[in-house]
Parts: structure tokens; sequence; C-alpha cells
């Protein structure tokens, strides 16, 4: 008797743990918690440039254009949060906002669904995931390079020609693709359209915590088992074909083809400019490209400046300088749709081989996924 009731107590033990930890599963963070979490993050980052631009500028309020994602009351003002017309931000707040609880936790964030890209198309089955889409889709698309261009030769330039800058973070027009041509897409070509992950990791807060937005590397790890932190994240394939022809698959991951790519696509560029036109260097700072004064290839610090900015544009090196720094603005690319970024990269270099040698021949252009 005393065994069997050691036993039955020793049972009864185990199912309150199990049930305790279940509970810790199933029981949302606290408040305190989600609050770590926030302030770690690039939302709450008062430093930040997305925040401090306007102070630097000399700006007391944050223009209305860019409002609705550098400003919780202008992210309110757009969502309709504030009582006022959803869509459109009414009046330029002051300077000094991060982007805190408000912004997405108000009734009108939780029902959207639909949301408007730069290119003029609506998508409107996102879900939890269109609050994110707000923001995190770029500000011009592949249309606005189309209409600059139209009418001009190929390689003639033009003063009319400009840089035409996506802006920053844009996972979300990354993950759609082809549905939404935010990237500057080539006539006759196929496009991927969404990348559909498995089904309980689509959205964007089923990947990224949506306080911190960092990614948990243990949730990819069960699929990906070479995932042990989040360095391993770039090197995930879905498949194994060499992208890049440089003969390392199992070498690389996604990250890694669409870095080859990158390069190869850049040396196209700086080698058609030279040839054709002034020598050009990218650096990470507005407006992105500059003359390549010394003509070594290399950005250097004196060659970074507003002054030297790159004006001997022809529609083809700007398409390609587009889909290049395109590639370049979403770190997460290569989990987000690396196909599509990898289709956009491709066939840039294809339109600078009409002009200039290119080799091909070993590069894979991406086929759409299978359903």
């Amino acid at each position: 008797m005393a065994f069997k009731g050691w036993m039955l107590l020793l049972g009864g033990l185990v199912v309150v743990a199990v049930a305790a930890a279940v509970l810790l599963l199933v029981l949302p963070e606290s408040v305190e918690a989600i609050s770590v979490r926030w302030e770690e993050s690039t939302h709450a980052n008062a430093e930040s440039l997305a925040f401090t631009f306007w102070e630097e500028q000399g700006l007391g309020d944050v223009p209305r254009q860019c409002a609705r994602c550098h400003s919780t009351p202008g992210n309110r003002d757009f969502l309709g949060a504030d009582g006022t017309a959803a869509g459109t931000v009414e009046e330029a707040p002051e300077r000094g906002s991060v982007i805190n609880c408000s912004a997405c936790h108000n009734p009108p964030a939780h029902e959207l669904s639909r949301v408007s890209y730069p290119s003029g198309i609506a998508i409107d089955d996102l879900g939890a995931s269109a609050v994110c889409h707000v923001c995190h889709q770029g500000r011009r698309a592949g249309e606005d390079v189309r209409q600059m261009t139209e009418g001009i030769e190929p390689d003639d330039t033009s003063p009319d020609l400009v840089f035409i800058n996506v802006h920053y973070y844009i996972a979300a027009s990354t993950w759609l693709g082809g549905e939404v041509e935010v990237g500057y897409q080539y006539p006759d070509r196929t496009y991927v359209n969404r990348y559909e992950h498995v089904p309980d990791m689509q959205r964007c807060v089923e990947c990224h915590n949506p306080h911190s937005q960092t990614v948990d590397p243990e949730k990819c790890s069960p699929c990906h088992v070479t995932v042990v932190d989040r360095g391993d994240l770039s090197g995930i394939r879905i498949d194994e074909t060499d992208y890049d022809g440089d003969g390392t698959v199992e070498e690389e991951g996604l990250g890694g083809e669409i870095e080859t790519m990158q390069e190869r696509l850049y040396a196209a560029m700086q080698t058609y400019a030279s040839q054709e036109l002034t020598p050009l260097v990218y650096a990470d700072r507005s407006p992105y490209f500059f003359i390549d004064s010394d003509g070594d290839g290399e950005a250097d610090e004196d060659e970074i400046d507003d002054r030297n900015a790159y004006r001997t544009w022809t529609p083809r090196l700007l398409r390609a300088a587009y889909n290049y720094h395109f590639s370049q603005q979403d770190p997460g690319n290569y989990a987000h749709n690396a196909r599509y970024v990898i289709q956009l990269l491709y066939d840039s270099l294809a339109d600078l081989g009409e002009q200039i040698p290119v080799e091909l021949e070993s590069l894979v252009r991406p086929e759409p996924y299978e359903n």
C-alpha cells in the first residue's frame, strides 16, 4: 500500500508538472516581458536614423508622406485609429515618436487585411501580417522605373533620368514577389509570386517575434537541421540548384547564392558604366550611386558625397541599379523570397549582356514554386 501510495503521489506530481508546462506555453507573455522585448527592438530605437532624420534636417515635424512609418501618431492617423479617414495622414506629427504599442494594438490595425503597394496593386488576404506590410513594402516600384525610362533608347543618357530608391526594409514586397511588382520586372518575363512557406510559418509574426522583430532559430531547426543560431539562417536551402554558378551548393545557402549574383551584377554595372558612360560605385548611403572619380572600383570616403552623386544614367543602367538596390534592402531576402530576388538579378544581368559581355551560361534562372 505504501508503494502504491508513493506511485500515486509521483504520478500526481508528474501531471501537475506537465499541466504547468502547458500553461507556460499557452499563457501570453507578461506586459513586463513584452516591454523588455520591445525596448530592444528597432521600433523602439529613438537614436536610429528612422526617428532622428527630421531633427538632422532641421525639421520640426515628420513630413506627412513619411509619418505613417516613422511616427506612432502618423501611423495611427494612416490607419484611421485617431478617428480620421484611413489611408492618408491628415497632419504632419511632431518628431520624436518611435513606433510603440498603440501603433499596432488598436481596432483598425487588428481589422486590417487589405494593403496597397507602391505599384498600385492591393492584396486582400494578409490577415495578421497586414499591419506589418503597411510599412515594410518600400515607397517606389518597378512601374516608376518603367515610366521614367519610357521613350528613351536603352543606351542613351538623359538629364531626366535619376536613381529611384525603393526605400528600406522591404520584406513584404520581397515576400509577395510578382504579385505586387515592386521590383523592376522586365517585359516578356514571368516572375514568381509569394513564397508559400509551411502552413504555420506564413505570417510575419509566425517567424518574427511581434515585439522584438527577431527570429527564433529553434522554430526553423525542426525542418532545417543545420540551423543552430541566427547566423545559420542564410545557409538554408530549399533545393540543390546552383543558381549563381560558382560550383558551391552544399557549402552555401540561398543567402550565398544571392550574394554572388549581387556581386556579378555589380561588376557588370561597373563594366557597362566604365565602357559606355562614367565609372560608378555603390555605397550604403543615399543617394547610393556615386561617380568613381579615381576609377579604382571602390567607394572611397571622398567619393561618397551628395555632390558626387551619379547622374549619367541610361535606361539599361537605371533598371539594373534599381534591382541591385532592391536586393540590398531586405536583409532577409533569402528567407522571404529568394527566387524572386535571383530572377531580378539574373534578368538585370541578361539585359546588360545585350550591350557588354556577360557570362550567363553557368547561371540558372529560378523556376516558379511548386504548389
